[in-house]
Order: structure tokens, then sequence, then C-alpha cells
């Protein structure tokens, strides 16, 4: 079997974390380390690990308001949510995973890392609705803009925040969910390209605010 390397950190990793580049790089290590044995990452994740997934999420980093209650829908393996909670902890992260394994992994990583500004709620989205409101939203990989603001919006307080973390095709997946952004009253909606000059490839973000102007 072909031993697989574990991705060298990007010098834009400490760009990106700061003085929080030690914590990140334990979970990262973590991560690398026991990730695949637990489902939280493919076999062929490891050479791109840095780039593709934990700086992909940080790079949200600077769209997270100070003080701000935020959940993380599908945080998974902690992408965006986690990695967020360690590089932003001036903000409050709530993290809702369905899969207990993974609630499990997520927890214990709060708890190694010390982190005393993330929480995980185990479940799916829906099942929180009216059970708590927050000021901003974020999403990676989970599914289609159209089937996600349905299931999100109920969760963010009037002129609150979305940020779904998306590929190459979100301006197709706005166009499709147009019936969908009308009806959940979302404004100020704009794709947000992350990372220029810092990944060799960027994240795109959709952006859009909840309900009332102001």
């Amino acid at each position: 079997m072909k031993h697989v390397e574990f991705e060298t950190e990007p010098a834009a990793a400490v760009d990106l974390a700061g003085d929080r580049i030690k914590v990140l790089r334990e979970f990262t290590t973590d991560l690398a380390a026991r990730g695949e044995e637990l489902g939280l990452i493919g076999p062929l994740e490891l050479p791109r690990l840095w780039t593709r997934h934990v700086l992909n999420s940080a790079v949200l980093a600077p769209l997270i308001q100070s003080d701000a209650r935020v959940a993380d829908i599908g945080t998974g393996g902690g992408m965006p949510g986690l990695v967020l909670a360690i590089v932003r902890p001036d903000a409050h992260f709530l993290l809702v995973e369905p899969m207990e394994r993974r609630c499990i992994w997520l927890n214990e990583q709060i708890e190694r890392l010390g982190l005393s500004n993330a929480e995980v709620r185990r479940g799916r989205a829906e099942e929180f609705h009216g059970a708590f409101e927050v000021d901003q939203i974020t999403a990676r990989a989970v599914t289609a803009l159209r089937k996600l603001v349905p299931l999100t919006a109920p969760l963010v307080k009037d002129g609150g925040e979305m940020l779904f973390l998306k590929g190459a095709a979100i301006e197709n997946e706005i166009d499709a969910a147009e019936k969908v952004l009308r009806k959940y009253r979302l404004r100020d909606i704009t794709i947000e390209e992350l990372g220029k000059g810092q990944l060799a490839e960027t994240t795109r973000v959709f952006r859009a605010r909840l309900g009332s102007h102001g």
C-alpha cells in the first residue's frame, strides 16, 4: 500500500491564523493522523489537507463578526466551524452535526484544544428550528442553495447573515434558488472570492443578509 504524504504547511497558514497558528497546527495534525480512520476525510485528502480543507475554511474568518453567535451546519470533521472557532476566539460557534462519531471527535477537539467558544449540537439543522437564533450561519459542502436556505434561514435572526462556502457552479445555484431566495427575503446577495494571493485555489462564498434592512 502506497504511503500518502501529509501536505506541508503552506506559508499562508500563519497569515490566516496569526497568533492562533499553534492551535490550528495541533488540530490539523490530529486530523491528518486520524481523520481517514474516523471517516472525516477521504483517503486522497492528506496531500491537500491544509489548502483544500483547513485554509479553505480559515479564509472565511474575516467575515465573522466580533462577538457574533455563529452556527455551522454539517460541521463534519470541523470545516469550517471548528477551524473558525480556533482562529476567531472572539466569536461563539454552535457546531451542528447529526453523526454521533463526528460529534465525539468535535467534542474531543474542543476539550483538547481548550476552546471555550465552541459547543456541539447533535442533529440536523431543521431539528433546531425554534431552538436558537444566530447572528451568522455557515456551511460547507452541505447541499444546493435551494435546499440549504430553507434549512438554515429559520436559525438566523432578522438582519443576520448567511456565509456558505461554494464551488465554481455557485452562480447556477443562485439562479436555481431564485424563488427560495425571494421567499426567505434574502438581500445584499454577493459572491465573495476569498484567498486571492494566499491560496492557489480561491474560496467562493455565497453571502446574503436575511430580512429587514438595517
